[in-house]
């Protein structure tokens, strides 16, 4: 049997209405919505502070929400939480395993906590950690560690996963195939909830997406259509030789530019008409006397949208 097959969900997996917690002065979740369909993958980004931590730890029964309403699978904490834990998977950012214990004895423990679920060597087998199932914890590399972490969310068969940064510190290879077993658990109707600092990570996996920020729900949609909402054509960057010379609104009056960024030493272009922005742009600095030494365009990304709303890339958290 698979790890995580015969999962299974009814209706809206988890339901958030107007959550909100402070600490002191800093509010930071401000009354935020939103639903997550089963058998999906909600994505949840933010830069540091925006919230999602929190959020997330309110949804996992970890901390208590000031006020608002939390349902998962149809339950409350206050009234259900042995009933919720039962039922879901959670890894989160950072897992401290007990380093004395073997792979094997760790999986087992964590198997041990549930009346059900999948058989912990199959599970060990799922991530990848066969070969180190005797290998004791504190001797694993910090990917083996990530992997066990998700192996342990794993062996009550979840319906409902919650995945805090999954990817952070595996190899390429090991990344695929959490990928892959996202992809089985919503196929057999699991449903899961992601943080991530991997933009390609987030596209590749989430079917929709929140950004956070300020404690608020800035956007959402699905990936396709968080892009769409920049309405852009493209995304031109640029180092010119000399930036103090001009001022951002000199380029935003540019024939088809819609915003201005700078980062670091480029200046960055969201653009509706490229052809016509890029000829623009040349004369803009010839007629200034100024070199180009660089210039690059691209097709928006879900990286472009999320600096243009919160004004970091999620890597600088």
């Amino acid at each position: 049997m698979s790890a995580i097959e015969n999962l299974k969900t009814s209706g809206c997996a988890v339901r958030v209405s107007g959550l909100t917690k402070s600490y002191g002065d800093l509010v930071a979740v401000n009354s935020i919505d939103f639903e997550v369909r089963e058998g999906t993958c909600m994505g949840i980004l933010g830069p540091n502070g925006a919230g999602k931590t929190t959020t997330i730890e309110i949804l996992e029964g970890l901390k208590q929400a000031d006020s608002g309403s939390v349902e998962v699978l149809g339950r409350t904490w206050n009234k259900d939480a042995d009933a919720i834990r039962e039922r879901i998977g959670v890894q989160l950012q950072e897992t401290v395993l007990t380093e004395k214990l073997t792979v094997l004895e760790t999986v087992r423990l964590f198997r041990s906590f549930y009346s059900s679920g999948d058989d912990y060597r199959e599970v060990i087998e799922l991530v990848g950690l066969t070969e180190k199932e005797s290998s004791r914890v504190g001797d694993l590399s910090g990917g083996q560690k990530q992997r066990l972490a998700l192996g342990c969310a794993l062996v009550n068969k979840p319906e409902l996963l919650f995945l805090d940064e999954p990817t952070t510190g595996l190899d390429p290879q090991a990344r695929r195939r959490v990928w892959e077993i996202v992809g089985e658990l919503k196929r057999q109707g699991g449903t899961v909830i992601l943080t991530t600092h991997y933009m390609d990570e987030a596209e590749q996996l989430a079917d929709d997406l929140i950004i956070v920020d300020h404690g608020s729900v800035v956007t959402r949609g699905t990936p396709q259509e968080i892009i769409a909402g920049l309405e852009a054509e493209s995304v031109v960057s640029f180092v010119p030789a000399e930036r103090a010379k001009f001022e951002d609104d000199e380029l935003r009056a540019l024939v088809g530019v819609q915003e201005v960024r700078r980062e670091a030493d480029s200046i960055v272009l969201a653009v509706t008409d490229t052809q016509r922005a890029i000829g623009a742009l040349y004369q803009f600095l010839n007629e200034r006397g100024l070199e180009l030494l660089d210039l690059n365009t691209h097709r928006p990304t879900l990286e472009d949208v999320f600096v243009s709303l919160t004004g970091h890339h999620l890597r600088d958290e």
